[in-house]
């Protein structure tokens, strides 16, 4: 069994892929001081809860935008779970897709790992949408290469810039209203993020696809994925794994080229 690691800036998701199907999956906020005694504290019981003792993972593999915490990730898989993980971005590790980008070495490690598996399941080329601390767009080329995107800021970082920079607006919580126009605060506020967010969904789609001179599918990854695709035609798939189901397509392939 593998047991995979995605931290990103808000939080950090541990799954455990049993072949190639996801078994179940548990998510932590992110902090780097937290210890690798801690991280095997708070996992091992999660994982008995659902039948697996740690000895059950075999291998692991970590993803992570956030430096900091690589150290006690890593010392988590080395003390706890067989042996020291496959790390994206590790020069020992080869990715399966390339970044024809200008400056290739700043794309994050959890931005390609999505972007293959994409790729993978959904053909090319492609734009992929990720719902999480930021909002990102990615293109897949026609020949399956990552050819850069756009980055905007996330949902709840909207949401709490709307909630701190202003006295007398409360902390609202992100739900789509039945109508773009409000009667009230709390369902304008609802109204601005909710709506305006697939306003700016259907504006960058419609710009990306022109530029590059064709209807691209469009596939929705993150936790509120399902929320922002049921409201627009722009989003073909919705798939909230991508970024598990390329951190299995990475693992499977290093681990037979070695």
């Amino acid at each position: 069994m593998l047991l995979a690691i995605d931290a990103g800036n808000t939080n950090t998701e541990f799954a455990l892929i049993d072949g190639t199907e996801l078994r179940n999956s548990w998510r932590i906020s992110t902090d780097p001081r937290r210890t690798a005694d801690e991280y095997a504290v708070w996992l091992t019981q999660l994982m008995a809860l659902d039948g697996v003792t740690r000895d059950a993972v075999t291998a692991s593999i970590i993803a992570t935008v956030v430096p900091e915490a690589l150290f006690n990730l890593t010392s988590l898989c080395r003390k706890y779970f067989n042996g020291p993980p496959m790390v994206v971005g590790d020069p020992s590790v080869k990715m399966t897709i390339r970044a024809v980008i200008d400056r290739p070495e700043e794309v994050g490690a959890d931005r390609l790992v999505t972007a293959l598996a994409a790729r993978d399941l959904y053909g090319c080329p492609l734009i992929v949408v990720d719902f999480g601390t930021a909002t990102t767009f990615d293109v897949i080329d026609a020949d399956g290469n990552f050819a850069g995107g756009v980055i905007a800021p996330g949902i709840n970082l909207s949401l709490q810039a709307l909630y701190m920079a202003a006295a007398k607006l409360p902390r609202v919580a992100i739900r789509p209203t039945p109508t773009v126009i409000a009667r009230s605060t709390v369902p304008a506020m609802q109204s601005g993020v909710f709506w305006g967010y697939i306003g700016m969904i259907e504006g960058l789609v419609k710009r990306m696809r022109a530029e590059l001179g064709q209807n691209v599918p469009v596939v929705a990854t993150g936790g509120l994925a399902p929320m922002f695709a049921g409201a627009t035609d722009h989003i073909t798939h919705i798939d909230r794994d991508l970024i598990m189901r390329g951190l299995v397509t990475l693992y499977q392939h290093n681990r037979l080229e070695s």
